[in-house]
């Protein structure tokens, strides 16, 4: 398969995959997996269906490939990340639910450290619906966000904020809560030397926080609601901010930072729904975002056959220059490689909305 911009390279095979996240330890290259389902053998077909006592995927790079490594533990797999803390290395992995139907959101989700031969239990972080671990620092200090909580009936009262820990140089520790009822994603950086945090709901606003020397204050509406991910980027020419936001209705947008009213002002909105992910794209050429969809209608009547986007940063605006496939997309990686970027595109579900879907490696060329 090739496109102007995407040429496939491998299929991974994999169930429900939520997140591709890379893993750099004592020189070796790997690729965590996290999966929500596996599919029950005879039970219909259904995106919030499966067997969620799942494992995460451990594939190690050899060149532009990827080849099994190992797995460990993760029931309702959502995302993974990889950090490091001097010479700690980190792996946190984020678990929405446990069982086959009813499911249990009050499961833990759990920090492994590298123990220079494998991964193994470091901490367990007790939550609800666990979507999403971002790591950060301000200055010195380390801190881990876990974006949380599902708005379900039969589960309100026990629904959660989002919760930022820091590490206090043996383990992490609650920082701050967030208010959320439906949490995503995260996404720390930095502007006009003002340090941001974005955290992105589905029932609530997604709200940029400003960090504010002693914790995160929040500091403006990003999207009224389907909040989903962000991305930024510096235009080359002027060096202007830019802060993309992707929602899962037809309100994705790019926002522009305002040094006068230091705020993000509406730019251009991005047509299309179904954003779940975004990531940015750099070459010696231009500057490109690629948004990943998700779904289209409900989860009780969903479409995941789409089609996801690769915008071109041109005249201070994003075009699409290339449309490519996928099926319930859920996450996006750039890694470097010496023959252009590679692109690492998960999807959760098949077209016929079973779990057994693949992870997609693409060359990305300008």
């Amino acid at each position: 398969m090739t496109h102007p911009h995407l040429t496939l390279l491998q299929d991974i095979p994999a169930s429900g995959a939520r997140a591709a996240a890379p893993v750099r330890v004592d020189g070796m290259e790997l690729l965590a997996i996290p999966q929500l389902a596996y599919d029950v053998p005879n039970a219909p077909a259904h995106m919030n269906g499966g067997d969620s006592e799942t494992d995460l995927l451990l594939l190690r790079r050899d060149g532009d490939t990827f080849t099994p490594w190992g797995k460990l533990p993760a029931p309702g797999g959502e995302d993974a990340e990889h950090f490091t803390i001097g010479d700690r290395s980190f792996l946190a992995v984020a678990s929405i639910r446990g069982g086959a139907g009813p499911y249990d959101y009050h499961i833990p989700s759990r920090v492994y450290e590298w123990n220079g031969d494998r991964f193994e239990p470091f901490q367990a972080f007790d939550g609800f619906a666990a979507k999403q671990w971002r790591h950060f620092t301000v200055d010195d200090r380390h801190f881990l966000a876990l974006a949380q909580g599902v708005a379900v009936p039969g589960h309100e009262r026990e629904n959660r904020p989002s919760v930022i820990y820091e590490w206090d140089g043996t383990r992490f520790t609650r920082f701050q809560d967030i208010p959320s009822r439906w949490a995503y994603n995260w996404h720390a950086f930095t502007v006009d030397g003002h340090m941001f945090l974005a955290h992105a709901d589905h029932i609530t606003p997604s709200v940029l926080y400003r960090w504010d020397g002693t914790g995160f204050v929040a500091h403006q509406e990003l999207a009224p609601a389907a909040g989903r991910a962000f991305a930024t980027f510096d235009d080359p020419a002027d060096g202007s901010t830019y802060l993309v936001t992707a929602c899962i209705d037809d309100g994705s947008r790019v926002l522009r930072w305002d040094p006068a009213t230091q705020r993000f002002l509406e730019h251009q909105k991005l047509t299309g729904a179904g954003g779940r992910e975004l990531t940015v794209v750099r070459t010696a050429r231009g500057l490109y975002v690629i948004r990943v969809n998700f779904i289209h209608g409900t989860p009780a009547d969903p479409t995941a056959d789409l089609m996801s986007q690769v915008y071109r940063w041109q005249d201070q605006r994003l075009d699409v220059v290339e449309e490519f496939p996928t099926t319930g997309g859920t996450d996006i990686e750039v890694l470097d490689s010496p023959g252009g970027p590679l692109i690492v595109q998960s999807n959760a579900l098949s077209a016929d909305l079973r779990f057994a879907a693949y992870v997609r490696v693409y060359r990305f060329t300008d």
